[in-house]
């Protein structure tokens, strides 16, 4: 997104528009999705827009993106760490499976005997 505004920007400038540091800041927190919104609040009130770099702006969203990423995947990775889930529900269909897999261990062992 940076590069493509920054190209956007350039591209003005060579036009004869320039805007100044802070109406760009206030450009890229404008344009940023609403799963942004609390990062922009933060920043609105915890930095002075007239004076922040655009440099500054982007390494902040970026940092704020990589943090997001991991808290991403460690729900991810705690989500796939379930591998059964208990009911009380049937208690035939748990016989039934111990039936099954103590027929096939049976089996298997009937074979490698002969």
């Amino acid at each position: 997104m940076f590069s493509r505004f920054t190209t956007i920007i350039n591209s003005l400038k060579n036009l004869g528009k320039s805007y100044p540091n802070q109406e760009l800041v206030r450009k890229i927190l404008r344009c940023l999705p609403k799963s942004w919104m609390p990062k922009v609040t933060a920043i609105e009130e915890a930095k002075d827009l007239s004076t922040l770099p655009l440099e500054q702006l982007l390494g902040s969203l970026m940092t704020h993106e990589t943090t997001m990423k991991n808290h991403e995947n460690v729900e991810v990775k705690k989500k796939k760490s379930i591998a059964l889930k208990a009911s009380k529900e049937d208690s035939e269909s748990d016989e039934d499976g111990d039936v099954a897999l103590i027929t096939s261990q049976f089996i298997r062992f009937l074979k490698n005997q002969k």
